[in-house]
Order: structure tokens, then sequence, then C-alpha cells
């Protein structure tokens, strides 16, 4: 099983893990709902290094991948990212990730855990004579984040890097242990969201930096069960949980977001462009409030009356709200705020309300 590059980090700081895509990632540090209050009142930070990261260099880097991924990423400028996804022929998504530009290559963080998917499938498409060339960074690169509003402070004093004014999906660079990091706002918790990318053997470095810059806000870890709370809340949908190939992005609530109508062709593209001629789609992404406090399992059916209407996709217990969430995919006559459903599962069925995303907002 892999190991991030902070595992003896983590097994000091008293994690339990779990295996997510044969990663041995931190599942908790002992108390979720610390860490959950941490990131909503002060900061917390979270070890992201199993994600997929593809690094992709050579002059024709930015014309390639602009004839794959489905957004238009011929508008960024060096320092600015985007959403993107990799469609198949019937414009369902395989990977679901962000596109960061930098002046001597291209960076796709995916959104997700979702193994090898986006190197892979980007792989099928590199034909022989494209001058670019890819590299797997999974293992080979780090990813932190700090989350909360003492974000910006925490980074600012561990690298000396003004992150004030980074909008999200724009980065600046800073040199950590003689190695180039990409210091990046991202959107991950719903509070001010900052990611360190930076070569693995740099990783411990910047996670002990921004450890002791955090000491004063009283700084905690947080595991994968409270970021996916955090995230939820947020109304963030993730690769690999929320968006699957059983989903095309406009059910996704992604238009503007991670495809475009405007730009030549891509795999998928006429499938896009027909539901945005020809009509509505058949299902949305929806929030759900659960009426009793039990966490439906993901691929929990949606039911109206006793037809059966979608599915659950996430769901995970709110402090904010003090009830269960979930995010769901319903037939596009049962998305309308407040609309009565029920989830079935282990034999039993449980009301739920269908509300507007996100859940929280930020102060």
């Amino acid at each position: 099983m892999k190991q991030s590059p902070l595992h003896g980090c983590h097994l000091q700081l008293g994690a339990s893990f779990e295996d997510v895509m044969g990663w041995n990632i931190p599942a908790h540090y002992g108390d979720t709902i610390a860490e959950y209050h941490a990131v909503r009142q002060s900061v917390g930070l979270i070890d992201l290094s199993s994600r997929g990261k593809v690094r992709v260099t050579g002059d024709d880097r930015i014309k390639w991948l602009q004839s794959i991924v489905s957004n238009d990423i011929l508008f960024l400028q060096v320092g600015q990212g985007c959403y993107s996804s990799l469609l198949n022929h019937k414009g369902k998504m395989l990977t679901y990730f962000r596109v960061y530009v930098h002046p001597d290559w291209v960076m796709l963080e995916d959104v997700g855990d979702i193994g090898e998917t986006t190197y892979q499938t980007l792989r099928k498409f590199l034909l022989y004579g494209t001058k670019a060339k890819m590299e797997n960074c999974a293992e080979s690169w780090g990813l932190l984040l700090v989350s909360g509003p003492k974000a910006q402070a925490v980074v600012q004093s561990a690298f000396g890097v003004d992150v004030a004014d980074l909008k999200p999906l724009t980065f600046v660079t800073a040199q950590i242990g003689g190695k180039t990091a990409l210091v990046m706002r991202t959107e991950e918790t719903g509070e001010i969201d900052l990611s360190v990318m930076l070569p693995s053997e740099t990783v411990v470095e910047a996670w002990n930096r921004l450890w002791e810059a955090g000491r004063p806000y009283g700084i905690k870890p947080v595991g994968r069960l409270a970021l996916d709370t955090l995230r939820m809340e947020a109304g963030l949908p993730k690769a690999g949980v929320d968006l699957t190939e059983d989903i095309v992005p406009p059910e996704a609530n992604l238009e503007n977001r991670a495809y475009s109508l405007n730009k030549g062709c891509y795999p998928g593209q006429e499938v896009m462009a027909r539901m945005d001629t020809y009509g509505q789609v058949r299902r949305r992404l929806v929030g759900l409030v659960l009426k009793d406090p039990v966490v439906p399992p993901k691929g929990a059916k949606l039911y109206s009356g006793d037809r059966e209407v979608g599915w659950v996709s996430s769901a995970a217990h709110s402090p904010s709200l003090g009830q269960v969430i979930a995010f769901g995919f319903p037939l596009r006559d049962f998305t309308a705020p407040d609309t009565v459903l029920t989830v079935e599962f282990d034999g039993k069925k449980y009301d739920a309300t269908v509300k507007a995303l996100p859940f929280y907002h930020r102060p």
C-alpha cells in the first residue's frame, strides 16, 4: 500500500488510517469534530498527497490539452488555473481536475481520489509526434492543504509569500527546501483554502514549517472524514464519489465551470452541445437533509412515493446544521428546494428534503 511522505508525522499525531485507492490515508486523528471546528474557526492542515497529479511539458502542451479536456484553457495566463474534466464519447465524466499554467509546464490536480485515471486516460490521446510529455506526479509530488480563517496568515508566515490577493484557482511560487512549490488558492471546504504542491522530498519540511507557523492559532491536523463533511457543507462534489461515469457535467451543476460550449471539438463535446441546444438535463445534483440521524451509504436509492427517482452519492453528519446532509441525483422533476423524498437502504426508508447548495456559507 502506498504511503505519503508524511506517514511518520501522521503516526506521531495519532492518526487512524484507511485504504483509499491503494493509499494509506489518515481518516481522523481521534476527534473528527475538533478537526472540523479547527477549519471553521481557525486553521487546519491536511495531507492530500495521495491525489492524482500530472505534469505536462513540451512545446505542444497547451495545444494538445486544449484538444482533449472539456474546458477552454487557451485563455489561461501563467499563474492561473481552471476546472476541467475528461469525458467519454457519451459526455460522461471520467475525471475532474484543476489545470494550472506554469511558465514551463501545466499541472493537473485531481479533485478527489481516483488513482491514476487522469494519467491513464490522457496517455491514450498522446499520439506519436505530439510535442508533449506527461509525468505522473502522484508519488513524486506532495500536496498540502491549509484551510480556515487563519490560513493566509499561516502560509505567509511559513513561506514568506504574499497570498492575501490570490483569487480562487490562481497561484504563486515559493522556494521550499531548494525546490519550487506552487501555493494555490483552491476550493475545498468553503473557508479560505490554500494548497501547497511541491516535490515529495520537501513535503516534510513544508509540513513542519506550516505546523510551527500555525501553533499560535491552534492548528490541527485534519483527516478525510472531517474534510468530506467540510466540502459537502460547501456544496463541492468530487471525482470518484459524486462525479462518475454515471454523470454528465451539467447534471452536476458544472455549467460555466468544467466545460466549454464555445471551444473546438473534444471528446464528448457534441453531447454537451446537444444538451445545451435541445433541452434540460435528465437529473440534477441537489442537497438533501435527512430527518433521522442516520448516514446513508453511497448508492442509497431516492424515492418519491413508490417511484425510484435517483440515488445518493455522498452523506455525512453536518455539525453546522446538526443534521445528516447528503448529495443526491434525483430526476429533474424532483429537484426543487423543499421537495420531500425518501432515502432507502438496509430495507428501510428515511425522510429527506431537498435543499439548495451550498449548505454552509462562510461568514
